[in-house]
């Protein structure tokens, strides 16, 4: 029996998922979470052996989740869900360690495809991407320079994030179990490392990166 994780902020798609791989003699749904910060104690929690995962979700993003849990949970196998079919989104899920990579329009039986796919060892790209493309994308990650955002440490990357979603310093300590001394001492770093000196500026960072999106 395959054990899966869902982590997806809209509750329709998470049901929409959990039905089509319930369906599934072999697959069994061993939890879900709607929040970034919630995906990796879920992960340590219940070890599933696939998480489908958003790229789009509040408290941490989607790439900085699939970071933290091919890091501290290299067995499970990531499954990214995504509306972006550009190359850069492509580029970097394929780099931080997903081993699929699907569109939000496909279909149920490509999503089962993808997820097969993963269990048997292999790579998938959802079309319109291709399967022979995934070699010419990671050889493309060897020659894109280094940015400011790499120089981040984790917890910075958080504190970012919940900072352009419009957390005061209170509530990311409360959230992220840290002092507020600590979160301004994150906080300023982040602005240092990034060159940004208002919080306008903090938020259009975000945007541009797709950490955050405008109906969040």
């Amino acid at each position: 029996m395959v054990g899966f994780l869902l982590a997806d902020d809209h509750a329709v798609v998470r049901l929409g998922l959990r039905r089509l791989l319930e369906d599934e003699p072999d697959f069994r749904v061993l939890g879900e979470v709607g929040d970034g910060l919630q995906v990796l104690p879920e992960v340590e929690r219940l070890h599933p052996q696939v998480l489908l995962l958003d790229l789009v979700l509040p408290g941490l993003n989607g790439l900085e989740v699939l970071r933290q849990v091919r890091k501290r949970c290299p067995k499970t196998l990531v499954v990214i869900l995504s509306m972006h079919a550009n190359e850069a989104y492509v580029l970097e899920a394929l780099c931080s360690g997903a081993a699929a990579y699907v569109l939000k329009d496909s279909n149920g039986s490509e999503v089962l495809e993808a997820v097969r796919a993963v269990i048997a060892g292999r790579r998938y790209l959802s079309p319109p991407l291709s399967e022979r493309a995934i070699q010419t994308y990671l050889e493309k990650a060897e020659e894109v320079a280094p940015v400011a955002y790499d120089a981040l440490t984790t917890r910075e990357r958080e504190v970012l994030q919940l900072s352009a979603e419009g957390h005061n310093n209170s509530q990311i300590a409360a959230r992220l179990f840290i002092s507020r001394r600590t979160v301004e001492t994150h906080r300023a770093n982040v602005f240092q490392k990034l060159g940004l000196r208002t919080q306008t500026d903090l938020v259009r960072y975000a945007l541009r990166r797709g950490i955050i999106r405008l109906d969040e």
